[in-house]
């Protein structure tokens, strides 16, 4: 982003699945450091489970003199401008719209749509239209089976499709399971890629199959259609990928929907029974016939070859 000077990073004790504990020493220098700044003003992005006021307290301590947030809750003096958004709003459109609210609006050509590019590896493998299947996710009820995202490499495969497998280093062994041993047009990219090098990756592809997670939304950062394994522990109608054709598998009415588990302790995981091979392939025709002419352009042939596949 050419407009950012600096990232100041902040482990947050409000926040994180293993939050740290509460340091006046690290709080102290945030303050300090956010005042030497002389910040005008500070936009609060927080997830609508979230809650901003803790860092706009701190905010308000390092003398920033305006300070703008979506809160459910009353702010005080804390907040100059409290936004209002109705539960539902995908987390996109939500901060977008926090951002009007502060006078912000979108400049003239910007459409709003999340905007990431990068070049694919030197070292590709691929010189023709591929697909990237990410079946890991840093929370377990996010994630795909790793049976059925190796049986979906397989009918890829068998269909004529060169297949990217992505995953962290930590998803070395899960990546290389998913895409086999030695197989020709599979490529295991479990730990070669960093964040930059996965964003090229997903920028080459013509359509992403992963769960609800992080590359995922990558995915849409650079406009690649997805085809999303969505476990609805959170609603699918904030968190889905944003701006680009989407495939949404999984049954997103379950009883137990918006329970926000880790790791789901139903056999099987129910909520994603119906996230079949069968089902991925259709996914995967769907959002291929989606795609406009500013993507990779898929041949026909494929398209009428997915077509025809169970």
């Amino acid at each position: 982003m050419p407009a950012v000077d600096e990232v100041l990073v902040f482990d947050a004790p409000w926040a994180g699945f293993s939050p740290p504990a509460v340091e006046q020493a690290a709080v102290d220098d945030l303050v300090h450091h956010v005042a030497r700044l002389e910040v005008d003003e500070a936009m609060v992005l927080t997830s609508f489970h979230q809650s901003p006021l803790p860092l706009a307290l701190l905010l308000r301590l390092a003398g920033v003199p305006r300070i703008g947030a979506v809160s459910v809750d009353y702010p005080g003096s804390l907040l100059d401008v409290r936004h209002a958004v109705p539960d539902g709003v995908h987390e996109v459109e939500r901060a977008l719209s926090l951002a009007t609210a502060l006078g912000h609006d979108l400049p003239d050509g910007d459409d709003g749509k999340l905007a990431v590019r990068r070049p694919l590896p030197a070292w590709w493998p691929f010189d023709e239209p591929y697909v990237v299947v990410h079946p890991g996710a840093s929370v377990p009820a996010r994630g795909w089976d790793r049976h059925r995202a190796a049986a979906f490499v397989d009918a890829l495969v068998a269909r004529g499709w060169p297949v990217a497998v992505t995953g962290t280093a930590a998803e070395a062994e899960l990546t290389a399971a998913v895409a086999g041993s030695g197989r020709a047009r599979v490529a295991d990219l479990g730990g070669r890629t960093d964040l930059a090098g996965l964003a090229g990756v997903l920028d080459g592809a013509v359509a992403v199959v992963s769960g609800n997670t992080g590359p995922a939304h990558l995915a849409a950062a650079v406009g690649t259609p997805v085809v999303s394994i969505f476990a609805p522990v959170v609603p699918a109608s904030q968190w889905a990928p944003w701006g680009v054709p989407v495939a949404l598998l999984g049954d997103q009415h379950i009883s137990c929907a918006g329970c926000r588990c880790r790791t789901c302790p139903l056999p099987g995981q129910p909520c994603l029974a119906p996230a079949t091979v069968p089902a991925a392939l259709r996914g995967l025709r769907r959002v291929l016939a989606a795609t406009g002419s500013g993507r990779r352009q898929v041949p026909a042939s494929s398209i009428r070859a997915e077509v025809g596949a169970s």
